[in-house]
């Protein structure tokens, strides 16, 4: 008897909530399933209020929070963009919370809110189910929720499938879950979908990023190298330059790391995160030593080239190309 009142406690409605985060695909599933619990309480076309802070004020919104629901136990009053009020009607909408409407359930949507201000705190005070976090997914573990979100939809996707929607789609949870949609109505078999379907079937809308650009040079795929650089219009040879440089001494200072067995310290040695240095390992036995001597020698010649009339574009095109392509060991000439 105890449990069920417990699991009711945990499924009451309470009367604000503030649905916080950049994640469009994560506020709007939150948002729908509120609406659903409502609904259960009576017909929603009669209990419901959809304003956006962009056209509305403080005011109207209270008003319609203070609005008496018709056959039902309680409305909803939702109100996307309160990040959009100012000042005023912040401290009208602050002192709402402090004593709400026990027949009205608000729920404001935002971009984000920081949880040092004041909005923030208010409705944290109601209740310690109030603030539903909808922070975006971090890009390392995107793949993982792709492949995730495809099982939900009945299918499956391999995980190199799923980075390539990512790298086609960026980082919005609603783009990639559209075209999860897509993929899997058009997909037969019970096998996962794959790369090649993605690429047929998805056009790629996210502009490439230049550390995706370094990731490639450092793994020698000129290929890759190739169709990325197409696609990153607006960044200079010169910081792509810089970029792949750093990346080279990164990978001179794994290489005498795991020469000395202190592999463990590479994260601690090069002052970033674990995740970022997960492939360091990989990409810096694709080289030799002499390799990326060499690079770093032919980086300084091609800058001073770039920067005394040379095409910028093109030196910066030879250049990488001369690092990331496999040299035969036997007709290489070495640097002493």
């Amino acid at each position: 008897m105890h449990m069920d009142k417990k699991q009711t406690h945990k499924k009451q409605l309470l009367p604000v909530y503030l649905v916080n985060g950049a994640d469009d695909l994560k506020r709007a599933t939150v948002l729908s399933r509120l609406r659903d619990r409502v609904a259960k309480e009576g017909d929603l076309s009669f209990n419901y209020d959809h304003l956006d802070a962009e056209h509305a004020d403080a005011q109207s919104v209270i008003a319609a929070c203070n609005t008496l629901p018709f056959a039902s136990a309680v409305r909803l009053v939702q109100l996307d963009g309160v990040e959009h009020f100012g000042s005023a009607d912040r401290e009208l909408l602050i002192s709402y919370i402090a004593a709400p409407n026990a027949t009205t359930v608000l729920a404001l949507s935002t971009q984000g809110i920081a949880k040092n201000t004041r909005l923030y705190k208010a409705v944290a005070k109601v209740g310690s189910h109030t603030i539903i976090d909808c922070s975006p997914i971090k890009r390392r573990d995107l793949p993982a929720a792709v492949r995730s979100m495809a099982v939900s939809r009945g299918t499956a996707i391999t995980d190199s499938a799923a980075r390539c929607l990512i790298d086609l789609l960026g980082e919005d949870m609603v783009a990639l879950d559209s075209a999860l949609s897509k993929l899997s109505l058009a997909h037969r078999g019970s096998d996962p979908i794959t790369d090649n379907e993605v690429t047929t079937s998805i056009s790629r809308t996210a502009e490439v990023k230049p550390w995706e650009f370094v990731d490639a040079f450092a793994a020698r795929n000129p290929r890759k190298c190739f169709y990325l650089l197409e696609r990153l219009p607006s960044v200079s040879p010169f910081a792509l330059l810089s970029m792949c440089v750093s990346r080279i001494r990164e990978l001179i200072c794994t290489q005498s790391l795991l020469k000395r067995g202190e592999g463990g310290a590479l994260a601690k040695t090069l002052g970033m995160p674990a995740w970022r240095v997960k492939n360091h390992r990989m990409w810096a036995r694709g080289f030799h030593a002499w390799e990326l001597r060499a690079a770093l020698c032919s980086a300084r010649d091609a800058e001073r080239s770039m920067k005394s009339g040379g095409n910028p574009d093109q030196v910066f095109r030879q250049w990488f190309l001369g690092v990331v392509v496999r040299v035969d060991k036997d007709s290489a000439s070495r640097p002493r």
